[in-house]
């Protein structure tokens, strides 16, 4: 395409802005010191890869954080929070990413459906060990019975991989579709969602030399249609990103496409904190915030 279908500058100026708008940002409510993003997502499709991506731009150098890899069964075990810190001084910004075993197409492997809504209701500990055949009990050693606002999941994203939205199992796009449903049923108000597509410099040739021309590729846009009709996502809720996989190196253009994927994390997250009043107490469940809603 000659011109681009979004319009995005590929500077350091822009790169610069953006982390600018996410280091300065801060959660509405005092209750929630760090939102909680939720990443969920077909083995191999980059999750783990995304998050040292992400760590990586903010930390000024290719990091590796989260154990990421290519087998054909999950790499992620753990249900894993990361926290993600900018520059040399560590400063920890104020989100939270939540790492899980990944979606696989047979049942009983790979992540259980019930153990998402356990995790988007705030249940689930750090470092809980996942069982595929078995989901979360409420009997299990660090289980959270009464989560507040702060433990639950603010925005939820489903990573896949770019290169394979035409080939996605018939039942991995159902697993996909029932965690969209969770999703919005989890608690009084739907948790948002934002899809990432990675390694779309592997769909289109162009995009190898130069990613900044992501957005003027036929390919990813199809790419992105596609993802969109297949979930039934809205499509401005799906952006494309490439992974540090080989470099040595930090690039604009990169990490550009990594802060404009966190800054619309950042900013579903707090639309969804705007259900919440501002004075919000710690603990929050749906009966209480009914009685201050009367009550105000």
């Amino acid at each position: 395409m000659e011109s681009p279908w979004r319009k995005i500058g590929w500077t350091a100026g822009e790169r610069n802005k953006l982390m600018e708008e996410i280091t300065t940002y801060k959660p509405s409510l005092k209750s929630v010191p760090q939102v909680r993003i939720l990443f969920l997502g077909p083995v191999g499709a980059g999750k783990s890869s995304f998050f040292n991506s992400v760590n990586s731009t903010f930390r000024g150098y290719v990091i590796s954080q989260a154990t990421a890899g290519s087998d054909a069964k999950s790499v992620t075990t753990q249900y894993r929070t990361y926290g993600v810190k900018y520059g040399s001084n560590g400063k920890l910004l104020p989100f939270l990413f939540c790492d899980t075993m990944g979606l696989e197409e047979k049942q009983g492997a790979g992540l259980e459906m019930n153990d998402v809504s356990s995790i988007l209701k705030g249940h689930v500990p750090d470092r809980y060990q996942f069982n595929p055949s078995a989901a979360m009990q409420p009997n299990v050693p660090g289980y959270i019975k009464n989560p507040s606002l702060k433990d639950q999941i603010h925005c939820v994203v489903i990573v896949l991989d770019g290169s394979k939205v035409e080939i996605l199992p018939e039942e991995l796009e159902k697993k996909l579709r029932e965690i969209r449903r969770q999703s919005k049923q989890a608690n009084e108000f739907d948790v948002p969602q934002l899809v990432i597509l990675t390694k779309v410099d592997e769909i289109c040739p162009s995009l190898l030399e130069d990613i900044s021309y992501v957005y003027k590729s036929k390919v990813v846009e199809k790419q992105m249609q596609l993802t969109a009709e297949r979930l039934g996502i809205p499509l401005s809720q799906i952006v494309p990103v490439k992974n540090y996989y080989s470099e040595l190196d930090l690039r604009d253009d990169v990490d550009i496409l990594i802060l404009m994927a966190v800054r619309q994390m950042l900013r579903l997250s707090e639309s969804y904190l705007d259900n919440f009043p501002l004075d919000e107490s710690s603990v929050v469940n749906a009966k209480e915030r009914k009685m201050n809603n009367l009550s105000e």
